[in-house]
């Protein structure tokens, strides 16, 4: 078991080596079969820029716009006391309480003009943007040419999120590739290699809601409410603790860690963590795989 564990970290720390600690640009879509073999196939991510210039969406998409075209529409949004969900506070895996409101509601949140006593965060995934604002569709195309063509298929999910600044997508990793598309503002990502995922404690002990979730080995299940003095509590719900994390290597581990803010998780142990970060901007669009961390 020791040789084996020794060969996963010369094979992570030779992955760094080999992607870097910065995500490559594309100046333009590329060409499906070439984005396929250079990118797709070797599991690497890329900024591409220009990709999704030419939406509507881009110019359209202001607060303004937005309350006029689906501000009454009610919508899923997610709600905790710091913007971390899906994160462990004490003993516990922590869940965001969901509620239904209006996307006006949620901009007044946004604002100032309205407080909940918490972090609002548009983030339902299964086509949130089709099941619950198709009206929005016309403003983009119903699914990236290039990318469906390197697929072979169009996408499973289309998702709309929109969220404060403090709000934050905890470390989690998809089975399936990702376009992820600024229309306004920015987002930092924190980009691990699949071969770290040996020394990141992640499974899934049953329960569908942290099967795309690292971290919560010992932790018990729990979801934000709000009290009726505003402040917002984790409850616990009764139930079994999952099994312990396992082992890592000693002393061939560091700590995961952001710099002047609170860690989104307890300090995850990785081996040789150069993680690729990334700051994507307006009309930027992100290709990635793996495990990953949004802010």
């Amino acid at each position: 078991m020791e040789s084996v564990r020794e060969r996963l970290i010369r094979l992570s720390e030779e992955a760094h080596d080999y992607l870097g600690q910065s995500v490559p640009f594309l100046d333009a879509p590329p060409d499906p079969l070439l984005f396929y073999r250079d990118w797709i196939g070797p599991n690497r991510p890329c900024i591409i820029r220009n990709a999704c210039s030419h939406w509507p969406a881009l110019n359209k998409w202001t607060n303004e716009y937005l309350r006029e075209k689906v501000g009454s529409k009610v919508i899923s949004v997610a709600i905790t006391p710091n913007g971390y969900a899906d994160a462990v506070l004490g003993d516990r895996f922590v869940m965001p309480e969901e509620r239904q409101m209006s996307l006006s509601s949620v901009l007044d949140i946004m604002e100032g003009k309205m407080k909940v006593g918490g972090v609002v965060y548009v983030q339902k995934q299964c086509s949130n943007l089709l099941q619950e604002l198709p009206e929005l569709t016309s403003d983009m195309e119903p699914h990236v040419p290039w990318m469906s063509t390197a697929l072979g298929k169009l996408p499973d999910a289309v998702n709309f999120w929109l969220g404060e600044a403090s709000a934050v997508t905890s470390m989690h990793k998809d089975h399936y590739e990702n376009l992820f598309c600024v229309i306004s503002g920015e987002k930092q990502f924190l980009l691990l290699p699949p071969t770290d995922r040996p020394f990141i404690p992640y499974g899934n002990h049953g329960n569908p809601h942290l099967t795309a979730h690292c971290i919560h080995g010992v932790y018990q299940p729990a979801v934000y409410h709000q009290r009726d003095d505003g402040a917002m509590d984790p409850h616990r719900p009764v139930g079994p603790r999952p099994d312990p994390l396992p082992s890592v290597p000693a002393g061939s581990s560091n700590q995961l860690h952001r710099e002047g803010r609170r860690d989104v998780v307890p300090p995850l142990t990785v081996v040789s963590p150069r993680q690729a970060v990334t700051r994507l901007h307006r009309s930027e669009l992100l290709v990635r795989h793996g495990l990953r961390h949004q802010v």
